[in-house]
């Protein structure tokens, strides 16, 4: 087992009705002007920010609210929403909504302190910061895990870059979990959910080397866990403790416990990202087009992981490693399938990407042909090309 650092400081206030305790719960952290970030209009037509903005108000402080954050979090929205937010007075900002607004949300925090340099250039790190407004969450898509993590995503529509920034900044210091939010999700983004915590656990199991028992454990039961009350949930949205594991598995997936004395990779992520700053692809679904391609470029490369996830998680009972793993991965497009999500580019809608295109993709997701991929083996450019082109048909391992 590596040497490790855990850090989780975001509250955890979980269950039916707890986003009327937003208001008290901002109030005993210190703030009292409130600034409510929230997406594209589900949060107004529910009812869910008249609730927000009244316990707010029932708490003796004042906000405002800032509408219009899309699936891929935007700079310029970002900036938008730093100008505002300034104009206000902010000094807590609040996401109400999924991984895109909470993301926004942070990014508005880091601009509302820091306000000379450009958020990209904080994002680049080329503007160090060490400061930043206190964000806090009302969670309402199971999905991205930002709740919990020290990271933010945003997308640079005029270079077409789509960049992730860590930093401890980056953590909630609350987040309000109510499963009966997700009850009316649209289904499509409730798979790409499932499909987003399954990612950010296995981009964290897939790495060979120390004995992590305990981790090894967590990671596995995670993953089952979604599993089985993701096809639930996809039969009924109502069945609340069903969604309240998905809505647990979201945030545990990506707090870091599963990482503990292993690391991450993210590779797929890196692929996934590529085809979302370019296409405007849901997170999730560039995720599940391209997994199962990377998977089956690697899987002979790392036997013993990817077998050891096929019998723990899907119950494999094949002897042979490679049999097992091979197994294993076709499993897991099958279920992504089940889910509704696309598993090739073809089914995502890049029909018939030219070479130009997956050179494009490929040189997103290689940083220019300066970075590789992966810690199974070092991926570069050619072979993250590779990927791409496997993933146009959804090519898995033979029998």
């Amino acid at each position: 087992m590596n040497n490790f650092t855990y850090y989780s400081p975001t509250r955890i206030v979980f269950g039916k009705g707890t986003e009327n305790q937003v208001g008290e719960l901002i109030r005993k952290d210190g703030g009292s002007r409130v600034f409510i970030v929230y997406g594209g209009g589900s949060a107004v037509k529910s009812g869910l920010l008249d609730k927000v903005v009244k316990s707010i108000e029932e708490a003796g402080l004042v906000c405002t609210s800032f509408g219009g954050a899309k699936p891929n979090p935007t700079l310029a929205h970002a900036e938008e929403g730093r100008k505002r937010s300034i104009e206000f007075g902010s000094d807590y900002i609040l996401g109400v909504g999924g991984g895109s607004v909470i993301d926004t949300a942070k990014a508005i925090a880091h601009g509302t302190a820091n306000p000379e340099p450009d958020l990209w250039d904080i994002w680049y790190k080329r503007a160090p910061i060490t400061k930043s407004l206190p964000v806090a969450c009302v969670l309402t898509i199971a999905a991205a895990g930002s709740e919990v993590s020290g990271d933010a995503v945003l997308t640079n529509e005029e270079v077409k870059k789509k960049k992730g920034f860590g930093t401890d900044l980056n953590r909630c210091r609350f987040a309000v979990m109510n499963p009966e939010l997700l009850f009316t999700l649209p289904r499509y983004q409730l798979a790409n959910g499932i499909t987003d915590i399954m990612q950010h656990t296995m981009e964290r199991y897939f790495i060979p080397g120390p004995s992590c028992e305990m981790t090894d454990e967590i990671a596995e039961g995670l993953l089952r866990t979604v599993v089985r009350n993701g096809r639930k949930v996809m039969k009924d949205q109502t069945d609340y403790d069903a969604m309240a594991e998905i809505m647990w598995c979201g945030s545990l997936s990506h707090s870091d416990i599963t990482e503990l004395g292993r690391g991450k990779d993210f590779s797929v992520h890196k692929l996934g990202q590529a085809l979302g700053s370019i296409y405007d692809y849901t997170h999730g679904a560039t995720l599940s087009a391209v997994w199962g391609a990377w998977a089956t470029y690697l899987y002979k490369d790392c036997p013993d992981r990817f077998s050891r996830y096929a019998r723990k998680v899907w119950g494999v009972e094949e002897e042979d490693d490679l049999k097992a793993a091979a197994e294993g991965i076709r499993r897991t497009v099958a279920f992504y399938k089940e889910l509704g999500m696309p598993t090739s580019l073809k089914e995502i809608g890049l029909e018939n990407p030219t070479d130009e295109e997956i050179h494009v993709l490929a040189m997103i997701a290689s940083y220019d042909k300066t970075i590789t991929v992966t810690k199974i083996k070092p991926v570069d450019y050619e072979g993250i090309k590779t990927m791409f082109e496997w993933a146009k048909e959804g090519i898995l391992p033979e029998d």
